[in-house]
């Protein structure tokens, strides 16, 4: 069937499958800007330091070489590996927060899926047709919409950041360099906090876009969910020849049983109940075996042809039938009447032998 005949929603096992598959649902929108906005929140808040940092090596570096008469390998090595190690104390709890944030970020909107199926190999990935599919799909035109209204987003932020400036930069030549300085990081942090709020509201849009479109590549077509309970429930054919033959199994099992009988109680065709009754081992009479019609006198023919004693009863017989089950103790309420069967039986056996 085509995609258009997949309307309905995906089991908890094609769920299940598509995980082991490597396939869950995530928004990479939504990582990168919780990204975007913890490295704004760091930058904002050790920016301060890592200036001081930056400034208290450059000072340095100008007492070092101050202090050099000629400039050497030894001393130019020596100068990139304390700039080296400068930069990786300053940007390096950056960074690793920014990872642990993507981290995080994709964990839990995968629930932290780990699937090798991901990175096996797949023709599909370098095969030019799929590749063209891909690139000419409505996914490609989503995420092209998204860079567009990005950029346009980021362009219109700045353009208006800038006009603003124009009206204060005359002002700007009157002030300190410091002071400067300081006005241009705080007009650059709100132009930063103000790209943060777009790209979140983006963000939601694309989470939900992407749920969307999650939930549509799992759909199933009828016949697949189908073919899915046939799977794993089994084929209701299948399982009514099962149940058949098990039934049929059963039954012959009772029938068996029915040579070890004391007695069948019988009404007089319809039903026949064999039971049998072990004074030192059972608490009461036992059914071995029972039955009606067709079945009834199968139970019948064989306590004959093995010299059973047979008795008609016909309200025993039929609340025997109705109230206990095969290989079960009859009931209290059954006591008397059945005490009276077997009393019958005993003073039979005993006056025949």
């Amino acid at each position: 069937m085509g995609e258009t005949n997949k309307t309905e929603k995906a089991t908890p096992k094609k769920r299940r499958d598509e995980r082991k598959k490597g396939n869950a649902f995530q928004s990479r929108e939504v990582i990168s800007v919780a990204v975007i906005i913890v490295g704004f929140v760091l930058i904002s808040q050790l920016g301060n330091l890592i200036v001081l940092q930056i400034e208290g090596l450059y000072l340095d570096y100008l007492d070092l070489m101050g202090g050099l008469h000629t400039l050497t390998v030894a001393s130019c090595l020596l100068i990139m590996k304390e700039a080296l190690a400068a930069f990786f104390i300053s940007t390096v709890p950056i960074l690793v927060a920014l990872a642990l944030t993507g981290f995080i970020m994709t964990g839990v909107q995968t629930r932290f899926l780990v699937s090798g199926e991901l990175i096996r190999f797949k023709f599909s990935r370098i095969n030019m047709i799929e590749g063209f599919k891909r690139m000419f799909s409505l996914r490609s035109l989503v995420q092209l919409v998204k860079s567009i209204i990005k950029v346009v987003v980021i362009m219109w932020i700045v353009y208006t950041s800038v006009k603003d400036l124009m009206t204060v930069a005359p002002d700007m030549l009157n002030t300190s360099l410091e002071n400067n300085l300081s006005f241009m990081m705080d007009q650059i942090m709100s132009i930063v906090y103000k790209i943060c709020l777009i790209f979140a509201a983006l963000a939601v849009l694309d989470f939900g876009y992407q749920k969307y479109e999650y939930e549509q590549k799992l759909k199933m077509t009828k016949q697949e969910v189908k073919d899915e309970f046939k799977q794993t429930e089994g084929d209701p054919l299948v399982k009514g020849k099962i149940r058949e033959k098990q039934r049929k199994m059963s039954l012959n099992r009772m029938i068996q049983q029915v040579p070890q009988a004391d007695v069948v109680v019988r009404n007089p065709t319809h039903y026949a109940v064999a039971l049998k009754y072990d004074i030192d081992k059972d608490p009461a009479p036992i059914v071995l075996a029972k039955g009606r019609d067709y079945m009834a006198k199968r139970i019948l023919s064989i306590a004959e042809k093995h010299n059973i004693l047979i008795t008609e009863n016909k309200p025993l017989a039929r609340s025997l039938y109705e109230t206990v089950e095969v290989n079960d103790y009859i009931p209290a309420e059954l006591y008397q009447a059945v005490a009276e069967v077997m009393a019958w039986v005993y003073s039979t056996k005993k006056r025949l032998h």
